[in-house]
């Protein structure tokens, strides 16, 4: 069975950035402040089940993932996962900078790069990587949960490896503000999606900081407990 709590490493944009509030509008849901937010009203008139649309998003909080969620290791406390935050965000490194878009990706809508960036692929495997000796092993419910039969070889691999199958050459970055969509439905959507983001006026986004994120409990969404800026 899944333990609780969890926690995950995502990139989030800031309290106070434009594009944090596109999101969390969007999802009815602030994952800084823990507050429901009322949805835009031309999202509710498109689509009225717009609470439906964004139910799946909404648990986690406009975010982008870079370390799954995870219950503890049994030798691990949530004090020493902070303090390795820290000591991640504090070593210099090379700042991501994408060309962030709105685009259709597996079938959701999200804030995706224009075009593939190495140092933010980089930025994702580091996150895999050092945060790991801190994940519980998977348990059987939750690999099949992830569906492995579905997915490819090397999918499976990671999923066994790091609790996760999309990391590595695998990793996306997105930043999901629907759940999955079927076809006929998606256009409209994704049109108004994308005329609401040009509206921000955001040419190039800097992942640029690290932060946790913990559910308490199962049916619990998802809050930043701490962020980190990272080092140049």
């Amino acid at each position: 069975m899944t333990s609780f709590p969890r926690y995950a490493i995502y990139f989030a944009a800031g309290s106070d950035s434009a594009l944090t509030r596109f999101g969390a509008e969007l999802l009815g849901y602030d994952a800084y402040t823990g507050n429901e937010l009322p949805f835009p009203a031309d999202a509710s008139r498109l689509a009225p089940d717009w609470r439906d649309v964004t139910a799946d998003p909404r648990k986690y909080g406009f975010h982008a993932t870079l370390k799954a969620p995870m219950a503890l290791a049994s030798d691990r406390r949530e004090v020493e996962l902070v303090a390795a935050c820290a000591t991640f965000a504090g070593r210099a490194r090379a700042i991501p900078v994408i060309r962030p878009v709105v685009d259709s990706i597996s079938g959701f809508i999200a804030v995706i790069p224009g075009e593939p960036v190495g140092e933010l692929q980089q930025l994702a495997a580091d996150c895999a990587r050092d945060f790991d000796s801190f994940r519980a092993p998977l348990s059987a419910e939750d690999r099949a949960r992830r569906k492995p039969e579905k997915l490819s070889e090397r999918q499976r691999h990671y999923l066994d490896r790091w609790g996760y199958p999309y990391v590595m050459e695998e990793f996306r970055f997105h930043m999901t503000l629907t759940g999955r969509l079927d076809v006929e439905r998606r256009g409209p959507i994704l049109e108004m999606l994308q005329g609401r983001f040009a509206a921000l006026g955001l040419k190039t986004l800097a992942i640029d900081r690290v932060a946790l994120f913990k559910q308490d409990h199962a049916k619990a969404r998802f809050r930043i407990i701490g962020e980190w800026a990272l080092t140049q």
